[in-house]
């Protein structure tokens, strides 16, 4: 949960008012070792980060082991204003022949 909550760069606070749950009840279970308890308060912490975007996975799921994985919201917009993300404003423009690659 930790690593989920720092992934977001969530206080506790930032969790807990996500979930609607105490700042005590995430300092509680952030110091539980092992899974977290199916509880209705575990389900609104899982439901919280879910819905902020972070995919949690357990054993045997992912190579590595359990974890977190920042996953791009459908919703979320990318940036592509060439004027403000080009370094180099003369490579825009391709000056090879057709077929040549590079």
């Amino acid at each position: 949960m930790g690593a989920a909550r720092a992934l977001l760069r969530w206080r506790p606070e930032d969790l807990a008012e996500a979930a609607g749950i105490s700042v005590a009840i995430v300092n509680g279970m952030e110091a539980q070792q092992g899974l977290l308890p199916d509880t209705p308060s575990a389900r609104a912490i899982a439901d919280a980060i879910a819905a902020a975007g972070v995919m949690v996975f357990g054993e045997g799921s992912v190579d590595g082991g359990p974890g977190v994985r920042l996953m791009a919201k459908p919703s979320a917009a990318i940036d592509v204003n060439v004027t403000q993300t080009v370094q180099y404003k003369e490579f825009l423009e391709n000056d090879a022949p057709p077929g040549v690659g590079g």
